[in-house]
């Protein structure tokens, strides 16, 4: 048997030394002050949710840092103990400075050893540290819903922007294309206003056209007259109980013409009327020449616009020399002379 250096920083398990170790009995093993030296290293806290689980874990540093610096004034306290091996298992065993990670664990040196203080320091800086990270970690989660809530905002905003521009857009059209439609109906009423104003000036431009023509072939049927009583006004003087025609008030003698060309349908006495002449025209309408004071012409004659058939006289029912004129239709019926007279293109 040989005798070996004190034991080790921290103990090697029976998996080491393989089966032939784990066969072999060793004696009691007291932790020393370099057994019990902290393992240099990074230390990885778990990060737990809650301020609960955060006071936990200072508070669990804490207590480690205490039970360390204890475990080492104790163990400073008791002298170190040797550990002995057989020969076949010491010359087997590698160096511990070759071992990775264990060289500066097994160091006999302590000159990197930390202290009391320093571990402790240590321990409670991995607990502010895992605090501080847990907390910058919490604001960043808060930063980034902060963000994110920010950013729905500004999509619903934007959205609410983009409807009530579309609305609005969509107002300004429909209020534009009323204008339009009521600029255009105003056109329209306008050209049509101006086209039915042309047609009627056409209209009575033509009209006027043709009773010149015909006041060629139209004559009025007396001159140097006095218009005295008019189509249909009522008295006591007529036996109809209104007036049948127009007067014509002028001097006794005065010519009477044909108003227009045609063939003498009657002509003599005819009672309240005197001296009558009738001249019918070529579509059957009859002008009636009542009260002359002669007659000119015979039944069956042919006259021409203008021809004299008679002269004013006061035959008849009058109360003075005058002209009565009536005009009847084809089939009869009384027409206002004045009228028919205007419709010719005289001026009356």
């Amino acid at each position: 048997m040989a005798s070996n250096r004190p034991a080790p920083e921290a103990p090697f398990t029976s998996d080491f030394f393989g089966e032939e170790g784990a066969e072999r009995s060793y004696e009691e093993w007291n932790p020393t002050e370099d057994s019990v030296r902290p393992v240099r290293g990074k230390h990885r806290v778990i990060k737990q949710r809650g301020g609960l689980a955060r006071s936990s874990t200072v508070l669990g540093v804490g207590v480690i840092a205490a039970v360390g610096a204890g475990g080492i004034a104790t163990a400073q306290d008791k002298p170190p103990v040797s550990i002995s091996l057989p020969d076949a298992i010491s010359d087997k065993l590698p160096d511990a400075q070759s071992l990775p990670g264990v060289g500066s664990f097994m160091s006999d040196s302590d000159e990197s050893a930390p202290t009391d203080e320093q571990t402790a320091s240590s321990l409670s800086a991995m607990g502010l540290a895992s605090e501080t990270g847990s907390a910058e970690e919490e604001n960043g989660a808060g930063e980034a819903l902060r963000a994110r809530i920010l950013q729905q905002a500004e999509q619903q905003q934007a959205t609410v922007d983009a409807e009530a521009k579309a609305a609005a857009e969509k107002l300004a059209a429909e209020k534009a294309a009323a204008e339009a439609l009521k600029q255009q109906t105003a056109a329209e009423a306008a050209a049509q206003a101006a086209k039915e104003k042309a047609e009627a000036e056409a209209r009575a431009k033509a009209e006027a056209a043709r009773l010149a023509e015909l006041a060629k072939s139209y004559a009025l049927p007396t001159s140097s007259y006095t218009i005295t009583s008019t189509f249909g006004e009522a008295g006591s003087l007529w036996s109809s109980g209104y007036h049948t025609g127009l007067d014509f008030a002028a001097p006794s003698g005065t010519p009477i013409k044909a108003v227009h060309g045609g063939t003498i349908k009657s002509a003599g006495w005819s009672g309240s009327y005197g001296y009558r002449t009738v001249l019918e025209l070529e579509d059957g309408t009859e002008v009636w020449y009542a009260h002359q004071s002669s007659i000119s012409v015979s039944v069956g004659q042919k006259v021409t616009t203008g021809q004299t058939i008679g002269r004013v006289g006061a035959t008849g029912n009058v109360t003075g020399a005058h002209l009565h004129l009536e005009v009847h239709t084809a089939g009869g019926s009384d027409i206002d002379p004045m009228a028919w007279l205007r419709g010719k293109g005289l001026t009356v």
